[in-house]
């Protein structure tokens, strides 16, 4: 193990090899004031903490040769003084950190801060350790702290670290040459037995990987690359020592590299351009806006990152080439000189500079971009401040004038926004003034109709302020108006404009009425009035043109659809004789007393009743004038020898059905009189129905057409036009298909008793009874004739007339057919075969060619055909007796 002096001088030279590696790695700075940490943590065991307790010491560096510089807290419950923080007030914590600032200050001045963090320790582990705290002791001055192992002590089970490398640091952006020695790691056992050196951890095996590497056998730490803080700017490692078996003889220690700054980075102002605004005439020392900028260097353990601000250049210069100032720490810029007024300078543009290094080192610049703002400083002033206009009498919002002002603040804020009154000559309300949103004029208009009789001429004295009162002692500006107020030939006035007259409904045609005159209001125009009847929708009245008198041209009637509540409505006209003419409407209401001029009637004028035990039915009685009513009933025309009539109430009365009548419709003669002897004979109908008591579903319909029902009748009706359309269609059909032709027999022949239409066998003789449907069938269907003794043309082929319907036609069906058949290539009279359906043998019907084809006909007795008249009169020529004449 060697002695203590050989002990001794291997540590002196461990601490040599320290100081060099880390001599190799950086130089020694020169004096930078500040705290040694940013941040100082201070363990307390209660949260309760008492006036006076002491709580830790922080380290600052002022530069000034002074022991102690000054301190100050920004948390009034702490103090520090020469570098240890003093409870001043009691506090309890409440949570389980606490943060605050302590200051200090440089030879310089500058101010220095750094934050002091208390963590409550409650946990009996954490008091231990705590209350016995390793004992560091120097490992080296540039190398670091050595834990070195503890004697064993009774109670204490846990051991210590052996060794420890503090923070190492190392500047960015190094230039080489690469692998550089940082430090030598070493430890005590390497003369016991073979130590192998390893690290891990951040930037050796873990990304990035490869940045620090450790020689295995001698334990120097290097680097292999440059170094950038703005990345990473701090690197935990993890150094291992095993032996040469693998066995690990110390526990892993944590090696921190601290990567110094450079001023490697320009300052970024944090926008482009900077928009702030401030209000024309403000004071000096007041605020427009603040600009920032960032520094991605270090400004806590250097200057590297502390940026300052300076205006370099103000646009316009006016009034003053520096109207503005920027605090250089935190980048406020303020007025710093009167005068700024926006109808000037309404804007400024400010280039800006932020230096890092306290103003020193890189620079960058900006711009801010301050608006002047309005304020009201400016009055509205009339131009031009006297008007004269006219205005025509009696019109309502009609436009007087449109006064202008000029205003010097910013157009369409509140400072250049007009509001306009006046302050005299309206004081009967005539006019009202409004402000012009676009053009900001003031807009003044008759608010009532003027009289040119009363007042022929106003002067009205106009005001005008702003919206934004007044940021200074201002003279209001004022404008005169003049309205002249022009005449016009007003329509005359009635009085009283409504006229209420009352008189009977019986006054005689050609009577007055009332009189209802207008008077003109243009009394100097000396004009003439003529009336006449504007409305008069019953036709009633008439009027007199020159003097208004009213007079009834037609029966007057209280009863009438054109009254209502008694009163009838009327408009008179009144027009004068002016250029143009005026006319001027009255209303005439006229009253009309009722008279006895209408006989009561009865209601409901018909009725269902029964034949047998019918109810009696009760009728009201109207009268159309006004009550008090009377009346009597009597029955007229011989109705009271069925019927029976009583009156019952005041306006009713009973109509009863005296004897058994025939289900039927009834007209009852019923006379109504009132009081004043004015009666009236009314048709009441009765409709008697076959039933017995009340007549609830008495049926009309069995009284119509001889008892059919209405759809029944309706039935037949439809089936009756049916058909007569089917045989107009039928005839229409017949008549277009029919051809025109000479008829077979005479026309003048009327004989037609021998002839006959069967339709069924048995009707006469078997050679004398024809089948029509054989001669049809051998004329039109011949499917399978066939020629073999001629050569076939190509002819048309003929068209055979189907059978008719009508027997009366079978004459013309069989000349048309005959000769379609004598100009059928195919068929006789070519001694062709014409094949027939087969008729059963022994007929002798089976042999039956075409007429007038065969040769073969000796055996036919064709002598019946004489006696049919004279309609078969040719075919007994051609037939029955031919040969005979020859």
């Amino acid at each position: 193990m060697g002695t203590p002096r050989g002990r001794l001088g291997g540590l002196c030279l461990l601490l040599l090899l320290l100081q060099a590696g880390r001599g190799l790695c950086e130089e020694t700075p020169r004096c930078r004031p500040g705290f040694s940490s940013e941040t100082y943590t201070f363990p307390v065991f209660r949260r309760d903490l008492r006036r006076g307790q002491r709580l830790g010491e922080v380290s600052f560096e002022g530069c000034t040769g002074r022991t102690h510089a000054p301190y100050a807290s920004e948390d009034s419950h702490f103090e520090v003084r020469g570098g240890v923080v003093w409870v001043k007030r009691p506090l309890h914590l409440r949570h389980h950190e606490r943060r605050f600032g302590i200051l200090a200050w440089d030879s310089a001045g500058k101010q220095h801060s750094a934050t002091v963090v208390l963590r409550s320790r409650h946990h009996g582990h954490h008091q231990h350790e705590q209350e016995h705290p390793p004992r560091v002791e120097p490992y080296g001055p540039a190398a670091g702290e050595v834990l070195a192992f503890p004697e064993s002590r009774p109670g204490l089970k846990r051991q210590k670290r052996d060794w420890v490398i503090p923070p190492i640091n190392c500047p960015e952006n190094e230039k080489g040459p690469f692998p550089k020695k940082l430090v030598q790691i070493k430890s005590n056992k390497d003369k016991e037995t073979t130590i192998f050196y390893s690290i891990t951890g951040q930037g050796a095996d873990a990304p990035p990987e490869g940045v620090f590497t450790v020689e295995r056998d001698s334990g120097w730490l290097e680097v292999t690359r440059p170094l950038d803080r703005e990345a990473i700017d701090k690197y935990i490692l993890f150094s291992h020592a095993v032996s040469a078996n693998g066995e690990p003889v110390e526990d892993p220690m944590e090696v921190i590299i601290k990567v110094t700054d450079q001023n490697d980075n320009r300052p970024q102002f944090t926008q482009p351009v900077f928009y702030g605004s401030v209000q024309e005439g403000a004071t000096p020392g007041t605020s427009v806006m603040q600009v920032s900028a960032t520094d991605k260097d270090d400004s806590v353990d250097s200057y590297n990152g502390v940026i300052t601000y300076s205006i370099i250049s103000q646009a316009p210069p006016e009034p003053h080439p520096q109207m503005f100032t920027i605090n250089n720490n935190t980048g406020m810029i303020g007025v710093i000189i009167s005068g700024l007024d926006r109808e000037k300078f309404p804007k400024y543009t400010l280039i800006l500079q932020a230096a890092d290094m306290q103003g020193q080192g890189l620079t960058t610049t900006g711009t801010a971009v301050i608006t002047v703002t309005d304020r009201n400083d400016n009055p509205p002033v009339f131009d031009p401040d006297k008007y004269v206009n006219a205005v025509p009498e009696n019109e309502v919002g009609f436009p007087v004038a449109k006064l202008k002002v000029r205003d010097a603040d910013e157009e369409g804020g509140p400072a250049w926004r007009a509001r306009y009154s006046i302050i005299s000559g309206n004081e009967g309300g005539n006019f009202v003034i409004t402000t012009d949103p676009q053009s900001n004029d003031g807009l003044l208009k008759t608010a009532k109709g003027l009289d040119y009789e009363e007042q022929k001429k106003f002067v009205l004295e106009v005001s005008v302020r702003n919206e934004a009162d007044f940021s200074m002692p201002l003279q209001t500006s004022t404008a005169t108006v003049t309205v002249n107020v022009e005449d016009v030939n007003e329509a005359p006035v009635f009085v009283p404009p409504v006229k209420r007259v009352t008189q009977s409904e019986d006054l005689p045609v050609g009577q007055v009425v009332t009189t209802y005159t207008a008077r003109d209001p243009d009394k100097d125009m000396k004009q003439i009035l003529r009336y006449s009847i504007g409305k008069d929708v019953a036709q009633w009245l008439e009027i007199n043109p020159e003097n208004g008198v009213i007079l009834t041209k037609a029966a007057l009637d209280r009863e009438s659809e054109h009254v209502r509540n008694n009163t009838y409505e009327a408009l008179v006209f009144a027009t004068d004789s002016g250029d143009p003419s005026a006319t001027g409407t009255g209303t005439l209401l006229l009253y009309l007393n009722d008279v006895n001029d209408n006989a009561p009637e009865p209601t409901p004028r018909n009725f269902d009743i029964c034949n047998r035990s019918p109810e009696p039915q009760r009728l009201n009685i109207v009268d159309k004038d006004l009550p008090p009513h009377t009346f009597s009933a009597d029955l007229k025309f011989g109705a009271n020898a069925n019927w029976s009539v009583q009156i019952e109430q005041p306006d009713s009365l009973i109509l009863k059905l005296t004897k058994v009548l025939e289900p039927g419709e009834y007209n009852i003669a019923l006379q109504l009189s009132d009081g004043n002897g004015k009666s009236q004979i009314t048709m009441v109908k009765a409709q008697v129905c076959n039933c017995e008591g009340e007549a609830k579903n008495c049926d009309r319909k069995g009284f119509i057409a001889g008892g059919l029902e209405v759809p029944a009748i309706l039935g037949i009706l439809g089936g009756i036009l049916a058909l007569l359309i089917l045989l107009l269609l039928l005839l229409l059909f017949v008549r277009r298909r029919k051809v025109v032709k000479e008829p077979l027999l005479p026309p003048d022949d009327d004989t037609r008793d021998n002839v006959y239409y069967y339709d069924e066998e048995g009707g006469g003789e078997e050679d004398q009874d024809y089948d029509m449907s054989q001669l049809h069938r051998g004329l039109d269907s011949r499917p399978e004739v066939t020629r073999n003794d001629v050569v076939p043309t190509l002819m048309p082929a003929p068209q055979y007339r189907p059978r008719p319907a009508n027997p009366d036609e079978i004459g013309n069906f069989i000349d048309e057919n005959l000769k379609a058949a004598d100009t059928d290539p195919t068929a006789p009279p070519y001694d062709s075969l014409l094949v027939f359906d087969y008729e059963g043998s022994g007929s002798e019907a089976a042999s039956l060619s075409s007429i007038n084809s065969s040769t073969g006909d000796q055996d036919q007795d064709y002598d019946y055909l004489s006696d049919w008249g004279n309609r078969f009169q040719k075919l007994a020529d051609m037939y029955g007796g031919g040969e005979e004449e020859d």
